[in-house]
């Protein structure tokens, strides 16, 4: 039994892939069948660790992106080279895994594998994390055997006889928040509130610009748990240095992390009382948390769909949205304020969660994956 997992570029797209793998493994010994062989090629491995502990072995291929922003035409050129030389290997170790399924997650690293799938006619299931579909699993969605949706508008983009609303797959390491030990661990004020702030792994450049600009304001009421990004946490941290230098409560309020690992990602989750982010794939945790939320959609995204997603949250009733044009300081702090301030907005915020997120998506998808595996086997 073997399965090859895809896709490529962001947490977005590997950790879901985790998450399903843990469930395919749960399943398979709860069908007391034989231990599966794990695959995932992609171009990097991004979290080796998390590969290491689920067993799944790592291929590297090449892969190139396409971009649409002006004066990438040249990066583009280079890039058709790594997406011709990953064709190649993909094809190659493909053939060599010959693996019973493929699971793509989608994004640029996700091509070269699918492509190869579908000349060797290697069943494919995909799944789409965002309202809108990026371009690879669009593709992937005219041959693919079966399509999981985070989100029920991507349903219009797919063949509706093959598409299913499962939900975002959400691994078992952050399923669920941990209260307990989370304010020794942060160092925190039991009494205080938090605001946990979630860039993700690249960080948010205008939500960690806008948080600097009022984080005077935010530490005389409130604690700050931040989320920068690697490459904004030495900038960030001095800044916020500078800004708290003449107290030293203010100082102790405010807790930086370049990104988080799974224990602090969870100690955070435990002690927030809101969270300010973006809409990518951290809604379905935060909705899984039921923590209320503030989210900053990108303005400009592929179909729009970081827009779609946040509103989609919010017809939910689970968060509000700030659109990036109108992200000014004094409408930043009066949400802050008008949440944190009232208890039936954060009840209702959080009933609203229950709405938005449905629990077992890795199980549905690891189902679904596993019948192909047995129709393909026998």
């Amino acid at each position: 039994m073997k399965i090859v997992f895809t896709g490529g570029g962001t947490g977005g797209h590997f950790y879901p892939i985790i998450a399903v793998a843990q469930a395919l493994r749960d399943e398979i010994k709860k069908e007391k069948l034989l231990e599966p062989q794990l695959f995932f090629l992609a171009p990097d491995e991004y979290n080796k660790g998390a590969l290491y502990n689920n067993s799944i072995t790592f291929k590297k291929i090449q892969a190139g992106k396409i971009r649409r922003n002006a004066g990438t035409g040249i990066l583009n050129f280079f890039d058709l080279f790594r997406t011709g030389i990953g064709l190649v290997k993909s094809l190659w170790l493909m053939f060599m895994i010959y693996p019973d399924v493929v699971f793509s997650k989608g994004g640029y690293g996700a091509f070269p594998v699918v492509f190869a799938a579908r000349i060797l006619r290697i069943p494919v299931i995909i799944h789409e994390s965002d309202s809108v579909p990026g371009k690879v699993n669009e593709w992937s969605g005219k041959f693919a055997k079966r399509i999981a949706i985070s989100y029920p508008d991507a349903a219009k983009f797919f063949p509706r006889e093959k598409v299913a609303w499962t939900g975002n797959p959400i691994r078992d390491e952050i399923q669920l928040k941990v209260a307990e030990g989370g304010y020794e661990f942060l160092g925190l004020d039991t009494e205080t509130q938090s605001i946990l702030i979630l860039g993700g792994s690249q960080g948010a450049q205008k939500i960690n610009n806008i948080i600097l600009d009022i984080l005077p304001q935010l530490l005389k009421k409130y604690q700050v748990i931040h989320q920068t990004g690697a490459a904004n946490f030495d900038e960030i941290t001095k800044t916020a240095a500078f800004l708290t230098q003449d107290d030293e409560r203010m100082q102790a309020r405010y807790k930086p992390f370049p990104y988080f690992n799974d224990i602090a990602m969870r100690m955070s989750a435990g002690v927030a009382d809101v969270v300010i982010t973006r809409a990518g794939s951290a809604l379905f945790e935060i909705a899984n948390w039921e923590i209320p939320a503030i989210v900053i959609p990108i303005t400009e995204s592929n179909g729009n769909h970081q827009r779609k997603n946040a509103y989609a949250f919010a017809r939910a009733g689970a968060g509000v949205v700030i659109e990036e044009n109108n992200l000014e300081e004094t409408v930043l702090l009066q949400e802050i304020d008008r949440i944190l301030g009232s208890e039936l907005v954060q009840e209702e915020l959080k009933k609203g969660s229950g709405v938005f997120r449905k629990n077992d998506a890795a199980e549905s998808i690891a189902e679904v994956l596993l019948e192909e595996i047995i129709k393909h086997e026998s």
